[in-house]
């Protein structure tokens, strides 16, 4: 998945009241009770149903990496919907969404002032209606770059506008070489 896409999920999950199974019998179970049986969840695993029972009566323990790492990726993106829905219903309509980034951040503006590119790290505090937009373009499956383009949208009207009080002139803000990406609600 996504750069952006990853760390709204990660801001989401800090909102779970219980900690999702770890053991690899325990994630089973709960996709199979989920999914309602083991046929699907070795068709979504790319695995065999013989292994999925397994791995629910605990036969089989570790599961190797690719597989533990989709096991997990899809246990999480299941668990708990409805605090799920809470958090994002939250950020988007009172709380809003904060933004931390370490990244190469320029912007377009008018000749004679300085547009280059810097390395930034900004934590920015962002108005719920950006929240909405970012879970609602996430939602509708938003390519990184379009969520990217929400978030520096955001980050042009909060932080270098300052809500319209300067910078007015200014056009775009891109940003480059992210090296550090994480949101909170």
């Amino acid at each position: 998945m996504s750069l952006f896409g990853n760390g709204l999920d990660a801001a989401v999950q800090k909102a779970f009241t219980r900690p999702a199974p770890k053991s690899a019998g325990a994630q089973m179970r709960y996709l199979v009770k989920q999914l309602k049986g083991t046929k699907p969840v070795a068709q979504m695993l790319r695995i065999s149903q013989r292994t999925v029972e397994r791995y629910v009566k605990d036969e089989i323990k570790k599961p190797r990496p690719g597989l533990a790492a989709r096991l997990e990726h899809e246990v999480k993106k299941r668990w708990q919907p409805q605090i799920r829905a809470k958090a994002r219903k939250k950020a988007a309509t009172t709380d809003g969404i904060v933004i931390d980034t370490r990244a190469r951040i320029g912007y377009t503006a008018p000749i004679g002032s300085t547009d280059e590119d810097r390395l930034r790290h900004l934590t920015v505090a962002l108005p719920p209606h950006y929240a909405a937009r970012l879970f609602d373009a996430q939602e509708q499956g938003a390519t990184d770059r379009q969520l990217q383009q929400i978030a520096a949208e955001a980050l042009k009207d909060v932080y270098f506008q300052d809500n319209g009080r300067r910078a007015g002139q200014l056009e775009e803000v891109r940003f480059a070489d992210i090296e550090h990406l994480e949101f909170d609600l």
